[in-house]
């Protein structure tokens, strides 16, 4: 059984729809959670469904300020997190020839220079520990390419680079780091998709039906779990077939 309880777990974009999730299921496995947001409101409401977590928010697109962010958290959790979700990521979706220098930054910065920060900060308290999970989320267009995603397509597939890196530096450590990379999830994003573009996408998926939040959400409690301590550098795909690599 996957037994996650008293686990310190650190969740980044815990007010999404994937994050909600991942929330929710840490949280019925006992697990003691932070969770961040960048909503007000969002963040509220997460709080009140969840008596006892701890919500922060806190934007990690800020990165002179990701090292105390780390410190605070390890305070606030009264210790060395066991576990890092790395969630929050953004999209500024264009065809190449449009996309703006500044639509190329801001999603990298924030996709993968940020995920590469919170995992060197919180990696520097893990090998104190002897101990820690890592879980990267990624996506499936991270390994198909997508038309007018450049730029999101390259911070994701650069997650499962760096992943595979950092999984190999720190192994003997004791510190387990892998990715997760979902395909067409239902979230408020999916929700926003054009009935017919929607209808497309079904038939390229082998499961005929979007995922649900909770795919993705079980798999993380797995990875995070003293079940997969043997694995790391890897990626699980959560696509119901969409791509079978």
């Amino acid at each position: 059984m996957i037994n996650l309880k008293n686990k310190k777990t650190v969740i980044t974009g815990a007010t999404g729809g994937i994050g909600n999730s991942i929330v929710e299921n840490f949280f019925n496995h006992g697990a003691k959670i932070l969770g961040t947001g960048t909503n007000d409101e969002k963040l509220h409401t997460l709080q009140k469904k969840f008596s006892g977590i701890i919500l922060q928010k806190f934007d990690i697109s800020k990165h002179g300020e990701i090292e105390k962010f780390v410190d605070n958290v390890c305070e606030q959790l009264g210790g060395c997190p066991d576990i890092l979700i790395n969630n929050a990521g953004i999209t500024k979706d264009n065809l190449s020839l449009r996309m703006s220098l500044e639509e190329w930054k801001q999603v990298i910065d924030i996709n993968l220079t940020s995920t590469f920060l919170l995992c060197k900060f919180f990696l520097k308290k893990m090998i104190k520990n002897k101990y820690g999970k890592i879980i990267n989320i990624t996506s499936v267009v991270g390994h198909t390419g997508n038309v007018g995603q450049a730029n999101y397509t390259a911070s994701k597939s650069g997650i499962i680079g760096m992943s595979k890196s950092l999984a190999l530096e720190y192994a003997k450590k004791n510190i387990n780091i892998n990715c997760i990379s979902p395909g067409f999830i239902k979230t408020n994003m999916t929700d926003k998709i054009d009935p017919k573009f929607k209808e497309l996408i079904l038939t390229k998926i082998p499961s005929n039906r979007l995922g649900e939040p909770s795919d993705v959400a079980n798999v993380a409690a797995f990875l995070s779990s003293e079940m997969s301590n043997y694995i790391t550098g890897e990626t699980i795909h959560v696509n119901g077939g969409m791509y079978l690599c």
